[in-house]
């Protein structure tokens, strides 16, 4: 049975450490602030904002969440961007995805100020990083590269294959990797005998949004597996898109879900809202 990587756990460790910088940072008369801005009542993004909500006040930002009724115009929320980037005391601005289909989402990211997407998902920020020089990271694969930080596992001449392809995890996923020196293979949904390419990987990252779409034959014993995936099955249940039981006893290393790489998403949002806020002091 591979080690279970505790993302929670390494997650309330990072949170700590960060508290005690904000609090340095707030006897210096500065406190790092991050505004995330709601559109309507998608359920899941009811439960990531109230989680982001718990966790910056624990650290210590001054944290506003901006709630606004579904059938706000394009027009509108542009103008609360605005607002918020001429705000000296909000550092971060975070538009919780996805929007009603009324708002365009990417003139809405190209709105937020480079220096407070704390997302890393404007084009400005993933050029940085697909340049080799990042300045903010999507949060989800900073916390998975965390993750192998925090657990030794070393990723220099290792193949790490990555399932699925989004500029959210997927893509900045293959690129942090390859700065690490891992040599990367990117697959989908699309790709030619999935499992067959899975199965060479030493470190599986798999973000492709299907419930218990990897199953043992995708694992080659010994590998790091990391699991994105957050569905709910017909239960109503958390779910991954690695079937644990089936998968856990091949690998070296695997994160559960929930208390797998979720928490530290959250972690890497702070961490960089911290960042910015120092950059633009």
């Amino acid at each position: 049975m591979g080690e279970i990587i505790n993302g929670k756990e390494l997650a309330e460790k990072l949170q700590a450490e960060i508290a005690i910088e904000v609090a340095e940072l707030a006897k210096e008369g500065l406190v790092p602030g991050l505004v995330v801005l709601l559109v309507g009542d998608n359920p899941a993004s009811q439960v990531y904002v109230r989680n982001k909500e718990i966790a910056a006040n624990k650290i210590g930002l001054h944290s506003t969440v901006e709630r606004y009724p579904a059938d706000l115009t394009e027009e509108a929320l542009l103008a609360e961007i605005d607002r918020y980037n001429k705000d000296e005391n909000f550092h971060g601005i975070l538009v919780q995805l996805p929007l009603p289909k009324q708002i365009d989402e990417e003139k809405v990211l190209l709105a937020i100020d480079p220096k407070k997407d704390v997302d890393g998902f404007h084009p400005m920020n993933l050029g940085k990083l697909f340049a080799g020089d990042p300045e903010m990271i999507p949060c989800t694969p900073y916390g998975i590269m965390k993750m192998f930080e925090a657990y030794n596992i070393a990723l220099e001449g290792k193949h790490a294959v990555v399932i699925g392809r989004s500029n959210i995890v997927g893509k900045p996923m293959g690129q942090l990797l390859l700065m690490e020196n891992a040599t990367v293979t990117m697959t989908h949904s699309k790709t030619k005998n999935l499992p067959a390419v899975a199965r060479e990987a030493d470190i599986l990252v798999v973000a492709i949004g299907r419930g218990h779409f990897v199953t043992k034959e995708f694992i080659k014993p010994g590998a790091v597996v990391i699991d994105v995936g957050m569905n709910r099955d017909e239960a109503g249940k958390l779910i991954g898109d690695v079937k644990f039981d089936e998968v856990a006893p091949l690998t070296s290393y695997i994160t559960p879900v929930p208390k797998g790489v979720g928490p530290m998403t959250i972690t890497m949002l702070m961490k960089q809202t911290v960042e910015a806020a120092k950059r633009q002091r």
